[in-house]
């Protein structure tokens, strides 16, 4: 497995990074019982992952604090969040999410602790009266380094994330980026490389680019809204031009974004032993061919809309 260092935290991180807020949840949503849902966090550790990101809204920091008994924490990189899209967040509400992730953790401190789900509007909000209780918490030891997220679904600018670069705050980011929207490219990588802040990528496998019957329709529909040229596609088979070392889809997907300059961690989710391998051979192999990666970024030079996941895009709660 690949590794990296997560900007200016100094912290050592696999390529590949467990994210266990997917539709699967680790296995949870998908039936999975406890034991396997811990049984595919082990597989990813085994393998050489050691970064893992959840929140307090997915109900998996106590599978993440049982995974990681018995191996040694200073070589597992955790990252948790409090959410704050449509719930009043205040220092109390702060410190008592921290106790209670620490506490399902099964850990003294947690590596990177953010701001999860952070939209323009609260931004102010959020560091006038919040940022103080994360900073406190770091000098307590209690969390490493201090983060932020954003919500794609409703910021595809990344509005928030530009205020928070700006502002030189956060040690980490996490960025919604992907093949079909690559906007973080100009709005967040490249402030974030100049204050060598860690990024983190979210959404680097959606649904249009599971499979190739989603990936045309999302194609056609960027095409009737003028965000991509007809004549730059075979609508038939949009991306049949990769290199034959692109086994797939999802392996073009994360191959992208792992060599994005600027990215540190791609998040993966799963709670399937069998894709999880595949995710874990796709992070193991080579970058795409440059005139690939080129011929990407062209193509898809002017899409804004959309995160990927919907045609018609949704908040997300």
């Amino acid at each position: 497995m690949q590794t990296t260092t997560l900007g200016r935290t100094n912290l050592i991180v696999s390529r590949m990074g467990m994210g266990a807020g997917d539709p699967s949840r680790l296995g949870q949503r998908t039936g999975k019982t406890e034991s396997e849902c811990i049984d595919i966090l082990k597989q990813a550790f085994d393998a050489g992952v050691n970064f893992v990101d959840t929140s307090d809204t997915y109900s998996t920091e106590p599978i993440i604090g049982q995974a990681i008994q018995g191996r040694d924490r200073g070589r597992i990189v955790i990252s948790t969040k409090k959410s704050t899209r449509r719930k009043k967040v205040t220092p109390k509400t702060i410190e008592e999410n921290l106790h209670n992730s620490l506490r399902c953790l099964r850990t003294d401190y947690i590596d990177v602790y953010s701001l999860h789900g952070v939209v323009p509007q609260d931004y102010n909000y959020l560091v006038t009266d919040v940022y103080a209780t994360l900073r406190k918490a770091r000098e307590q030891g209690k969390i490493r380094f201090v983060g932020i997220t954003e919500m794609f679904n409703e910021d595809m600018t990344h509005l928030t994330l530009r205020r928070g670069l700006e502002d030189d705050l956060w040690d980490v980011v996490m960025v919604g980026f992907n093949i079909l929207n690559q906007t973080a490219r100009e709005a967040v990588l490249q402030k974030a490389m100049q204050n060598n802040v860690g990024v983190q990528v979210m959404f680097a496998l959606r649904k249009a680019l599971s499979q190739p019957e989603h990936l045309k329709d999302f194609v056609a529909h960027l095409i009737r809204k003028g965000e991509i040229d007809p004549v730059d596609v075979d609508l038939k088979n949009p991306l049949g031009f990769l290199d034959a070392s692109t086994v797939s889809l999802p392996d073009a997907a994360y191959r992208f974004c792992r060599d994005e300059p600027g990215v540190h961690v791609v998040l993966s989710g799963t709670g399937n032993p069998e894709h999880l391998a595949a995710n874990l051979t796709s992070f193991d192999r080579p970058p795409l061919p440059e005139a690939d990666v080129q011929r990407l970024v062209h193509i898809f030079r002017n899409v804004v809309s959309t995160t990927g996941q919907s045609m018609i895009e949704e908040p997300r709660a």
